[in-house]
Formats: structure tokens, sequence, C-alpha cells
């Protein structure tokens, strides 16, 4: 909000709804940078509105970026959330306490990038009601203001987009038998089994690394086994989360992280290895403290 000061009441007003404002847009958006972009439009068009006509602050502005942050989805204006070239798309990262993963919806308010990833299957108006109302309880009546529907049309678009979601994710007991894999994975892996390699790894298994240097892409379960080692040597650290998916991440004596591994599992085989080992890449990552 550049141009504001403190002493600006309808600046201060807005500060106290930015927080909420970001996370909305984000979870719609899919990235920071966008959301950052759509809640600065909202303080603009704020900064040109007649503040007296408006009776409820909080609720224009969550319409105002709602139809932001549609507007951006149906122009496919949104930077990509894949990686492209040696770039990493944002992620998330939890440790695992041995417990399963807490439910999509029940992310509150922390990033939720395995939401995200489940939402990219919804078209943009179901994407955003679902983020409003199940997230954000939104009602109906407010979302169809922003959608342009009825309230009775919005509570139908969400159910099917919650379907959708709910279809989409993976069952607790998915998420186990994945870890399963993963773990003998990296056994085999640190005890050199190549055979063992080869029995977890698809036949079509990705294995990319990202390095100081740049990328480094391996295909194929048999090239992937061969440099599994890599994979083995640098997953002697603790079991995580990352984007919704098995993880692991290690750190140095002083505390400092030294890698980040993420896994695909599909039918029972690893089908993508992403390695992150680029010091100055990790420093970019909100990764949690040591243990």
């Amino acid at each position: 909000m550049s141009g504001t000061h403190s002493a600006d009441p309808i600046a201060e007003a807005f500060g106290a709804h930015r927080d909420r404002l970001r996370a909305v847009a984000y979870r719609v958006l899919g990235s920071h940078a966008d959301a950052d972009d759509a809640v600065q439009e909202a303080w603009l068009r704020l900064s040109r509105q007649d503040t007296g006509t408006i009776h409820n602050l909080g609720a224009w502005l969550t319409t105002v970026v709602g139809r932001i942050s549609l507007d951006f989805l149906r122009s496919g204006r949104t930077r990509p959330t894949v990686p492209l070239d040696d770039h990493l798309p944002e992620l998330a990262v939890t440790l695992d306490d041995g417990q399963a993963p807490e439910e999509l919806v029940a992310l509150g308010d922390s990033i939720g990038l395995a939401l995200l990833t489940v939402l990219d299957s919804l078209r943009p108006d179901e994407r955003l009601a679902f983020v409003l109302h199940d997230v954000f309880a939104v009602s109906h009546g407010e979302i169809g203001t922003i959608l342009g529907r009825s309230a009775d049309a919005t509570k139908m678009l969400t159910s099917r987009a919650r379907r959708k979601v709910q279809a989409a994710r993976q069952s607790a007991g998915d998420r186990q038998r994945h870890r399963e894999v993963v773990g003998a994975f990296l056994a085999a892996a640190r005890e050199g089994r190549f055979e063992r390699l080869l029995e977890v790894l698809h036949p079509e298994v990705r294995f990319t690394v990202h390095t100081p240097n740049g990328q480094i892409v391996t295909l194929g379960a048999t090239e992937v086994a061969t440099r599994a080692r890599v994979a083995g040597s640098a997953a002697r650290g603790h079991a995580a989360t990352v984007n919704g998916r098995p993880g692991v991440i290690s750190w140095d004596e002083d505390g400092t992280p030294l890698s980040l591994l993420a896994f695909t599992v599909a039918d029972g085989r690893i089908t993508e290895i992403t390695a992150v080992i680029d010091p100055a890449k990790l420093a970019l990552i909100d990764l949690p403290d040591p243990v």
C-alpha cells in the first residue's frame, strides 16, 4: 500500500483485513505473487471508493478480492504453479509427527498447498465458491453476488465443487500406503538394493534434482535406481509432508537445511521424485525448524 500512512483511518481499516484477504486470494489463485497483486488492486479500488457507502468493509473487500481473483482465473493471468526450467513451485513443508495429516479443508489459516493442488481440478467459479464457503465461511448469498448467481444456484455450485474435492483427495489409508512405498525406496537406496529399487519405481519415473548448478532430470526406473544413492544419502532426516505428499527433510549439525525430497506415488509405485539440494533454493522455502 504505497502512499498510505498510519494516520489514514481507511488505510488502517484495510490493514486490519489485509492478511485475511491475502489468504483468500492465495487459496483461490495458488500464487503468493498473484495474491499480493489481487490485494493491492483491492486497495486501489477502495481508495477510489466513497467509503461512506460501504456498510461492512470486510464483506465489501472480500467481494472485491473474490471478483479480482475470479477475473485472474478466467483470463489465465495467474502464474503457473508447476516447475518451469530449474524453478521450483511454492512448497508447503510440515514435519510428520506420527499422526495422520489433517483433512484438506481443516487447514485453517495455514498455507494448504495440498488443497490448492486439488482445487486445480475445479472450474474458476467452483474454485472460488468452494474456497469462500468451505474454507472462509462466506455465505452463499455473498458468493452469489460475486458470481452473479442466486444463493440457491451458488449452493449447488459449492456442493458440486465439494464432491469433486472429496473425490480427489486421498484417504488416510492411501497416505499411509504411500509413505510405506517411500520408506521401502529409501531403505533400498541406503542399502544399495538395486532390484528392490526397481520394484518400487514406476518404469517411467521422473527424478528431478535441484542443484547449485541447475536442474538435473533423470527418467526411467533403471536410470533412477542407479542414481538413487543421491536420494538415499540425502534422506537421512525427518519424515515430512511436502505439498500433501510424502517427503524427507535433513539438516546439518548447525541446523542449516541440507536437502528436501518429495515423492509422488501411484498404484503402489513411485512416479516422481523431486530433490532440492541447492542451498539458495532451500533458503527460499519456508522450512520447519530442525528436530
